[in-house]
């Protein structure tokens, strides 16, 4: 029998770097599952239901909230429900892999409080808000009002940094990745 799992969880502001080092480790780890979040947004062209996100309306979602069936959850200034379905991450684990959350911080801080030595928490940081204002406007998706959210957003998630097993500053993409990588790796390995 496979022995059994455990999770590994990035949290970072948005547009610190946590997608780009979620896909690298999952292409460089054939041991690590990425975990499918539950949504109440609508699919975007090319998602289907199972693959990128388990997708449910309001109600769906609430009732599995009502049902403690979430690890975390979190619902978002636009009124956009996000969640860890529980039985998709155990199901995983119980599989042997090592399961990859990408999560706000509470829910990470959450996670991590119920696995505790069988959860490795790291949290991105990006050099400085200023840093993260341009790679927000980058992206140029953003609009005056929902950049002002992110970085208000992000100045109080930074401030629960200490509360992670690590902390990468991702100032330049390949240090900050390959920090990661073996940080990851010595707890695969442990």
């Amino acid at each position: 029998m496979k022995k059994r799992g455990k999770i590994l969880i990035l949290a970072a502001p948005s547009g610190a770097g946590k997608s780009t080092m979620a896909q690298r480790l999952l292409d460089d780890f054939d041991e690590i599952n990425f975990s499918v979040s539950a949504t109440t947004r609508n699919p975007r062209k090319g998602e289907k239901h199972g693959v990128h996100y388990f997708f449910l309306n309001r109600e769906e979602f609430q009732k599995k909230i009502d049902a403690n069936e979430f690890l975390e959850w979190e619902e978002f200034y636009n009124g956009t429900m996000y969640g860890t379905l529980r039985e998709v991450v155990e199901s995983d684990l119980n599989k042997g892999y090592f399961v990859l959350l990408d999560v706000d911080v509470l829910g990470a801080r959450n996670v991590k409080e119920m696995y505790g030595m069988e959860a490795l928490a790291i949290f991105i940081k990006p050099p400085s808000l200023e840093v993260l204002r341009q790679r927000l406007e980058a992206r140029g998706t953003e609009t005056e009002e929902t950049l002002k959210i992110r970085l208000e957003r992000a100045e109080k998630e930074m401030s629960f940094a200490s509360h992670f097993d690590t902390v990468v500053v991702n100032d330049d993409l390949e240090t900050a990745y390959n920090e990661i990588k073996q940080t990851v790796s010595n707890f695969i390995n442990s």
